[in-house]
């Protein structure tokens, strides 16, 4: 039967599995009701129909953790809503270790579980027997149960959300394929069919494993990829009861779900199948892949030796499907940076189905609101670089990331696939230093150095790792001597022309109107007194500006300050980061050795600190910032690409009578933890503003024409004293490590959590940054008369907290 397309929709939607289905329900649930939903084939076709159906709470942070509790919760209410069966029943989840490092991340888990309100027990093997008597012991060292969790039928709830939108006034279309995305002035203004053009003012692209191709095709990036997933469906067996919990043993890869009398066990194997490198078929849909016994195999063996009642079941199914992971695990949701008004929501790396509901309530705020409703730096698709879209490295890079879901999720843990991508000019030299690479949005970078003619490579591990003692001596190289640091993934941008200034000053919190040569450490804020970004701005001179921030920030923070440009406005913004690497020159020392590289005077007087100026180093004009984020005395080096190596190999050989020594970025992390240093995306985001995160200090209040978020910032001063403050901790037992969403408790109560956290070697103690809670306001006396205790596997250690650093709290090092 032909279907007639409207002319024009206020949001239209491309692709009708449960992603798709569910924000088309949540648009309605907003009264946006003009909204037209495509689906190439039928609902479901893609990869929906053949998903598992597990529906998990528990996600690795507080934000991702509500999206799928809020999905758990809706399927009850989406089913009595719309009169369709989500076949959804809570029968929890139980994950078992099979050893100590696996039992302690489970444990960690749990801590985070308790503290985002999820019901949680941490159970031996009699409880997990009990719960699972099917189970085999072998080896079972503890685990966990949520008896929230539970499983659903994912054809089914895509049907409830498509009635429930259809109920709400959504069109929801089946067989027509949308061709391409409408552009018109950097902007999605509908979609080409078959039939012809629908406008809308508003796109979203929720085609799965077809949404990379689509994209590319309007110039956007999206970087997912298709994979093989396997699974096995027995035969009925008598003997299985019918409440078994949700079983996940991720040491051997598995999980299992009893339905209807029968076991279903897939697996998350470390070396994948990448599926679809050229492409996939238009026509795919409700089709499988060809089984491949002789992967799935080891697996198979292995979950007959946990259940040994599968050694007899039959085998009714041998399942293949592909779904889309991304170079991260965690997939792609908002607006796009190069595209307005087109949304995106794909790559949901196998957790779609407890995502879904979540997901469509977000994105459907966030079309209404235009920004989004909480802090998703986690999944925006912004965080991406465009070369990760790069079809060969998706390949390479989704041979591991599939494993990645059940593997251990070691602190620091360093990819392997798809490396080398981006290197700095000095990368071979730091190599040859006994540089130890990690990967950060592709940038090879040194995270620690080697002892001599060693081979530098992870011992992972929950407690202090094999690179420990490496990093303390790096960090009192900083504190005593001076160390170089390759800065080169920091972004950087040019911003220049006649409304330059007006323009970053309107958008910076800091006063940006200073004399050229000064360096202002200043946010970007939301209209709702958000942090947006965390950077420096230099004046280079009266039009021309360089804006530094992290390498992982470079497309978000450049489509941000994009988005902030007036019509007409006369400014241009050119990303330099690649034409300008960056060393990092830190410590007391640094200024004996300046002076010898430069042949000036670096004194207080003549360099005073926040200063920015061009220097002679060997053969190359270099720019030198006097700036840290290590908390010493030191410089930022902005070099010409093509003097880098040169420059390089005059600060080695001139620093050997300093004492000059090589640091990582595990030394920098320390060393900022130190100082209170506050790291965006960790420490302060989205729904983080100045005053609650301790940043008053670099807040212009009454510049001259305000700036982006002053309103929303004045209005929380006039509130008082902030029941919401970012706080340092100090572990009274040194042996622990933090990292983040340990909870917090003060005086038996939980009243915060954990953002970021290291061992602080300068001060020899185990350090945390989190945020803490009182109703009548976090002051310094209210931190000095409790007592405070960090969960960490599901026991507290007892801790001091304090608003100040404990490192050099008068910043004295940094202005000697």
């Amino acid at each position: 039967m032909s279907v007639t397309l409207p002319a024009r929709a206020d949001v239209v939607i491309v692709g009708g599995g449960i992603i798709g289905c569910s924000i088309a329900y949540h648009l309605t649930k907003l009264g946006i009701r003009d909204v037209v939903l495509l689906e190439r084939r039928q609902l479901t076709c893609g990869t929906t129909w053949h998903a598992a159906g597990l529906i998990g709470q528990l996600r690795a942070s507080r934000n991702m953790t509500e999206l799928a509790k809020y999905t758990s919760e809706l399927l009850y209410e989406l089913e009595r809503e719309t009169g369709q069966s989500t076949g959804f029943k809570q029968n929890g989840s139980v994950s078992v270790a099979l050893n100590e490092e696996r039992f302690h991340e489970m444990k960690r888990g749990a801590s985070m579980a308790k503290m985002f309100g999820l019901s949680v027990d941490v159970i031996g093997p009699a409880e997990i027997k009990a719960k699972y008597p099917l189970l085999s012991l072998d080896g079972v060292v503890g685990g966990v149960f949520l008896p929230k969790d539970g499983q659903a039928n994912p054809v089914d709830v895509t049907q409830a959300y498509a009635k429930g939108a259809r109920m709400g006034g959504a069109r929801v279309v089946e067989g027509i394929e949308v061709e391409r995305i409408l552009l018109e002035g950097g902007r999605a203004v509908g979609v080409v069919t078959e039939q012809g053009e629908l406008r809308a003012d508003t796109v979203v692209l929720a085609a799965g494993m077809w949404s990379r191709t689509l994209g590319k095709a309007a110039g956007v990036s999206l970087p997912l990829h298709a994979a093989e997933h396997f699974y096995i469906v027995t035969e009925g067996i008598a003997a299985v009861p019918r409440d078994l919990p949700v079983l996940r043993v991720p040491d051997e890869c598995a999980y299992y779900k009893e339905d209807a009398g029968k076991m279903l066990v897939g697996a998350f194997e470390p070396v994948a199948k990448p599926w679809g490198m050229k492409g996939i078929p238009k026509d795919f849909a409700f089709d499988s892949l060809p089984p491949d016994m002789d992967h799935f195999e080891p697996i198979l063996e292995r979950a007959i030796g946990r259940l040994p009642i599968l050694a007899d079941a039959g085998i009714q199914t041998w399942f293949n499907g592909p779904e889309s992971f991304t170079p991260d695990d965690r997939y792609l949701l908002g607006e796009t940076a190069e595209v307005r008004d087109l949304f995106v929501a794909c790559g949901f790396n196998s957790i779609g189905i407890q995502s879904s509901g979540g997901v469509g309530k977000v994105l459907a705020e966030w079309i209404r609101d235009r920004h989004p409703p909480m802090d998703l730096a986690d999944v925006d698709v912004r965080r991406m670089q465009p070369f990760q879209s790069n079809a060969g490295y998706l390949r390479d890079r989704t041979t591991e990331t599939l494993g990645l879901l059940y593997a251990m999720h070691w602190p620091f843990y360093q990819v392997t696939s798809a490396r080398g991508a981006r290197r700095s000019p000095f990368h071979d030299r730091l190599v040859a230093a006994g540089a130890c690479m990690g990967e950060m949005s592709g940038w090879e970078r040194p995270n620690w150095f080697g002892a001599p003619a060693s081979t530098p490579a992870y011992a992972y591990s929950w407690q202090r790792q094999n690179w420990f003692a490496n990093t303390a001596a790096e960090c009192l190289a900083v504190r005593d001597r001076v160390a170089l640091f390759d800065q080169a993934s920091f972004a950087k941008f040019l911003v220049e022309g006649a409304d330059a200034l007006a323009l970053l000053d309107r958008v910076s919190a800091n006063r940006i109107d200073v004399a050229a040569g000064r360096v202002v450490y200043t946010q970007w804020l939301n209209a709702r007194g958000g942090i947006e970004a965390d950077l420096t701005i230099t004046r280079l001179a009266e039009t021309r500006f360089l804006v530094v921030t992290s390498g992982s920030a470079q497309t978000r923070d450049r489509a941000w300050l994009q988005g902030q440009v007036p019509d007409g406005a006369r400014v241009t913004i050119t990303d330099i980061t690649s034409g300008l690497p960056m060393l990092g020159l830190m410590g007391p020392r640094s200024r004996e050795l300046m002076g010898r590289l430069t042949g000036q005077d670096m004194g207080n007087d003549a360099f005073p600190f926040a200063t920015s100026r061009e220097v002679e180093i060997g053969y190359a004009t270099v720019r030198a910032s006097r700036i840290t984020y290590v908390g010493e005395l030191g410089w930022e080096l902005y070099v010409p690409a093509e003097f880098a190596v040169h420059v390089f190999d005059r600060i080695v050989a001139a620093g050997a009578e300093f004492g000059l020594g090589h640091a990582g970025y595990h030394a920098m992390n320390a060393c900022r933890m130190e100082k209170a240093y506050r790291h965006w995306g960790h420490d302060i985001g989205g729904e983080d503003d100045p005053v609650a995160a301790g940043l008053g200090f670099a807040v212009a209040w009454d510049k001259p024409g305000g700036f982006v978020g002053r309103d929303a910032l004045l209005r929380r001063r006039e509130q008082g004293t902030p029941t919401r403050r970012l706080v340092q901790f100090r572990l009274a037992d040194d042996r622990p490590s933090l990292h983040h969403e340990e909870p917090v408790w003060r005086d038996g109560v939980i009243v915060g959590s954990t953002t970021s956290g290291m061992y602080g070697h300068r001060i020899g103690a185990s350090l945390g940054m989190g945020y803490v809670h009182n109703p009548d306001g976090v002051t310094a006396e209210w931190l000095a008369s409790g007592r405070f205790e960090i969960e960490v596997a599901w026991e507290r250690h007892e801790a001091v907290a304090q608003l100040k650093p404990f490192y050099d709290p008068a910043g004295a090092r940094i202005r000697g």
